[in-house]
């Protein structure tokens, strides 16, 4: 695991296993206290990764939300929250997305290798656009990540960036939480 980050899954679904319903509005897997559970993980994090899905439809912030946590890791010499990542294919991503605008720490693109140029064109402003391999490989990501000091990754999704890190064999730990309540929608994501 040298040349890899730790790399810690967190994920929440209903009791019949969705992520998200269909609704354009996100739907809420948590409560206060694993909210507050997650951002206490992300505070111990050098970085965070989303799908570009994720950033798409959710419009995460990924920012460490306690202030005492915030306080504790510019103590340590470290931004207010950890470095955002993200993964995509096909590099539609809005740069004035909440990924983005928000949080003073860096943002890293990676992209497939045959649209690193139009990435860098929508992107470049707002996050360094990095190729990823054809298609984007985690492997790659994940070594990547290492070699610019990332030494513990948090990915919270979504599930097919869960899935790919589980099958390559990439994931050390996951936090899988279990919302007491069924989505029944067979559009769920």
């Amino acid at each position: 695991m040298a040349d890899r980050p730790y790399t810690l899954l967190s994920c929440g679904m209903s009791i019949d296993g969705y992520l998200d319903n269909a609704s354009a509005q996100r739907l809420i897997l948590s409560n206060d206290a694993d909210l507050d559970r997650v951002d206490a993980v992300r505070a111990g994090c050098d970085a965070i990764l989303v799908g570009a899905a994720t950033v798409r439809n959710d419009n995460p912030r990924l920012l460490v939300r306690s202030q005492a946590r915030v306080d504790e890791r510019e103590a340590r010499g470290l931004t207010p929250t950890p470095i955002k990542v993200t993964v995509t294919e096909r590099a539609e991503l809005d740069p004035c997305a909440d990924f983005f605008a928000t949080g003073d720490t860096e943002k890293l693109v990676y992209c497939a290798s045959e649209t690193v140029s139009d990435a860098r064109d929508l992107l470049g402003p707002v996050a360094t656009v990095i190729e990823g391999g054809h298609p984007v490989q985690m492997r790659r990501v994940s070594e990547d990540l290492h070699s610019r000091g990332v030494r513990r990754l948090m990915v919270e999704g979504g599930g097919t960036v869960h899935t790919q890190f589980l099958t390559a064999d990439l994931a050390d730990e996951l936090q899988l939480v279990v919302a007491p309540f069924f989505v029944g929608d067979s559009q769920a994501r």
